[in-house]
């Protein structure tokens, strides 16, 4: 029976024979619901990179806490703390929301305007995706038991983008997985293929950098991010950098906040890699470097920054 089920959606969705540029523009719509649903939803996030022969592993508890979020770290090596570590980030949360309920009306706006700067420029690039390719129907797969819609995007040669950031979508190829049910982004895969150039220093971000995201439904039509990872090829003049980040999220959550107590409620503490926020890559400092964004100490997954 389900696999007749099955079977009959795939069919449905081949009758339907949508046009790439509407599937497009209803899987715009529904990563907009997406990214709007994220603030509302806490998570344990595990982040994995490896840099310059060094690796660090630590996972986080990510709640809201008075606007904007807080990362608490519970666990490294993906082994919880140990007891006297467990209580330094319970006292270092306690006085974080103390320092934030003590804030001069501006410092508090300054503090959210920051966090919302952040999720703005995921969504820029979430939005200029769908205006900086041009896409191809390529077949139909199945995720996870549900049919998926696989498109190719290539970049459009006379695409301008609107921010420095923006520019690595101009060097991008990538594959698109998309829910033929909903219309959420199941899979995102992006490589550069050409060294892409910000700013007037020799900041480049070369052939090699590659992306993968996946989401996943954690609630009623929404999804968020289940695993992002990154590989990073970039340089600045004679200067070379290069990672590689596994990001995961898992444990998605409404309605949890931080207690009077400073503490989050109680919640499952999952360490396999179910989960990858979104991260953007690129960050320019007042010397137009180019870097990786660390968002450990405030971030919240949602949008998908090719990153």
């Amino acid at each position: 029976m389900r696999a007749f089920f099955f079977a009959g959606c795939a069919l449905l969705c081949a009758g339907a024979q949508l046009a790439p540029d509407e599937i497009i523009r209803r899987s715009v719509a529904a990563n907009e619901r997406d990214w709007r649903a994220g603030p509302n939803y806490s998570n344990l996030d595990r982040t994995i990179e490896k840099k310059d022969g060094e690796i660090t592993d630590r996972t986080y508890q990510v709640v809201m806490m008075e606007g904007s979020p807080y990362r608490r770290l519970i666990a490294e090596g993906g082994q919880p703390l140990p007891t006297g570590r467990q209580r330094q980030e319970e006292q270092k949360e306690r006085r974080e929301l103390a320092r934030r309920r003590s804030e001069l009306p501006e410092e508090r706006q300054s503090r959210i305007r920051k966090y919302q700067k952040e999720r703005d420029q995921d969504h820029l690039l979430m939005t200029q995706m769908a205006i900086a390719f041009n896409f191809r129907l390529v077949g139909e797969e199945t995720i996870g038991g549900c049919p998926v819609y696989v498109l190719d995007a290539r970049p459009k040669p006379d695409y301008r983008a609107p921010t420095r950031e923006a520019r690595v979508l101009t060097g991008m190829k990538g594959r698109l997985w998309v829910d033929a049910e909903h219309f959420h982004w199941a899979r995102v895969e992006a490589e550069v293929m050409h060294p892409v150039t910000f700013g007037g220093f020799l900041a480049k971000v070369g052939p090699g950098t590659r992306f993968a995201l996946e989401k996943e439904p954690v609630g009623a039509d929404v999804w968020q991010p289940k695993q992002f990872s990154v590989a990073v090829n970039a340089s600045i003049l004679f200067w070379s950098h290069n990672s590689t980040t596994v990001d995961t999220f898992s444990d998605y959550r409404t309605g949890i906040a931080v207690a009077k107590s400073g503490a989050p409620r109680a919640g499952s503490f999952q360490l396999e890699l179910q989960g990858q926020k979104i991260e953007q890559v690129l960050q320019s400092d007042d010397r137009q470097k180019v870097s990786v964004i660390d968002h450990h100490q405030a971030a919240q997954p949602g949008s998908a920054h090719f990153r």
